[in-house]
């Protein structure tokens, strides 16, 4: 039966290789936009495998970008049980790069602490160092650097040259490669050197890095530091001056000095973020040096500690009164790029759809047409004993023949285009087509080639042997 499915597709090869380029076309589209969701759903999994620890910001704040915490508050974290260490952090964007203005993929100043990062059992960039050596403190205080390898490609620079960004030289003594985008886009120095170039508040952070020693389970460490601060002055982040900043226009900056726009609204809208960003600083209540802390807290936390040896546990604070910061693990960092993933996938789906529909009609009026073309036929062969459960089958072989052909051509495109452009723009894009999407795909093509048959199929299977000989 395959065979003489195949043997009828072939004697009308023009109809069959049209209605096959059709459903190969929607099949590749679909491989390639879904590639996409694959790809960044991969890439947050492996990104945030390798941060075991908790990133606490300013609540509200989307990244740590946006973020302003103060200082001294990471002192306090330090001495809750069941954490290692916890590392400020401050986070600067890198505008100019060798004289190229910066927009993406973008470029970011990474403030490291550098006398914490060598306390901690896990320390992702200096974990990833594959040329030169991670920052020590020797490099407390100068333009040492630690750069990516696809910035160093970018900018053709290797160990012991000078990179310049944002004006300032900087020394690259160290390449790490993480093979994340997510990743593999800071410029690691030292933290006081990223203050004094940027002007940065002395009083203030970015985001704390808290490693866990890995004897508590991370929600109740959670739990005790959202119950720390919760009577802390800190406002929160929110997301209308960068709207409203003086980006799009001439204007005053924060620092009141006119700021010509430069044409392109993605430069003005990261100039207008930028500026938002140092006038968030001055929203935080700060203490009076930037390495005090409060004992009295310390002491309750420890209280807590004694209490959950008790059994009765520390507070869980209430959704509507976690307090000034932000706290998130890395399960909670995969759960909001699950949602936008999820988002993502229906509005495939609903591009996808309408190519799919195409190749559908497609198959079906190829089918149609080619039924209506061997009416004849099908009356002889029903008069010479064929039952319509035979008939049917010829038919949707055929259909399944043109369905599972545009499969595995559809599958076999989309998975080359996905390695083109992940070979063309490997720093700003990151596609999968995985085994499991290629594998959806070839089934679902060739259900989709069935499907398109069985109103063909049905129309011939009604008509009686006679009837079917003197319509033809």
């Amino acid at each position: 039966m395959l065979r003489f499915a195949v043997r009828n597709l072939l004697s009308r090869r023009a109809r069959s290789l049209l209605s096959l380029a059709g459903l190969t076309v929607a099949i590749a589209g679909m491989v390639g936009l879904f590639s996409i969701a694959v790809g960044i759903d991969a890439m947050v999994t492996d990104t945030f495998n390798r941060i075991p620890g908790m990133i606490v910001m300013q609540k509200g704040a989307p990244i740590p970008l946006f973020s302003r915490v103060p200082r001294a508050w990471a002192k306090e974290i330090e001495k809750l049980p069941g954490v290692n260490v916890v590392s400020a952090e401050i986070w600067v964007r890198a505008n100019v790069i060798n004289g190229k203005e910066i927009v993406s993929p973008p470029r970011f100043f990474f403030g490291a602490d550098i006398r914490t990062h060598q306390k901690m059992l896990h320390c992702i960039y200096k974990d990833a160092i594959v040329e030169g050596r991670y920052l020590d403190e020797s490099d407390l205080g100068t333009g040492d650097a630690c750069i990516s390898r696809q910035i160093a490609e970018e900018f053709n620079v290797g160990l012991g040259d000078l990179l310049i960004v944002n004006g300032e030289k900087l020394k690259v003594v160290g390449i790490y490669f993480c093979g994340s985008l997510l990743l593999d886009m800071a410029i690691v120095v030292d933290q006081d050197f990223v203050r004094q170039i940027s002007r940065f508040d002395p009083y203030t952070v970015c985001s704390f890095y808290v490693e866990p020693t890995g004897e508590i389970p991370n929600d109740e460490i959670v739990a005790w530091m959202q119950d720390l601060f919760r009577d802390r002055s800190l406002s929160a982040w929110t997301p209308t001056s960068l709207i409203f900043g003086s980006g799009f226009s001439s204007g005053s900056s924060t620092s009141g000095t006119s700021e010509t726009p430069s044409g392109n609204p993605l430069v003005d809208l990261f100039r207008s973020a930028d500026r938002a960003i140092k006038a968030a600083g001055n929203s935080v209540t700060v203490p009076e040096s930037p390495d005090d802390a409060s004992s009295d807290s310390v002491a309750s936390a420890k209280q807590q500690s004694t209490d959950l040896a008790k059994g009765s546990g520390p507070p869980v604070p209430m959704a509507d009164d976690d307090g000034p910061l932000e706290i998130r693990s890395a399960s909670d960092w995969a759960q909001q790029f699950e949602k936008f993933t999820a988002d993502l996938d229906l509005f495939l789906t609903l591009i996808t759809s309408v190519g799919l529909m195409i190749a559908v009609l497609s198959i079906v009026n190829t089918m149609l047409m080619s039924v209506s073309e061997r009416i004849i036929e099908f009356g002889v062969l029903k008069a010479n004993g064929w039952s319509r459960g035979d008939v049917m089958k010829l038919i949707t072989f055929e259909s399944a023949v043109l369905g599972f052909g545009g499969g595995i051509c559809g599958s076999a495109i989309g998975w080359v285009s996905t390695q083109v452009v992940n070979h063309k723009w490997p720093e700003q894009i990151h596609l999968l087509a995985s085994p499991g999407l290629l594998a959806f795909s070839l089934i679902f093509a060739t259900l989709l080639g069935i499907g398109g048959g069985l109103y063909p199929a049905l129309w011939a299977t009604r008509m009686m042997p006679m009837d079917a000989i003197r319509r033809g």
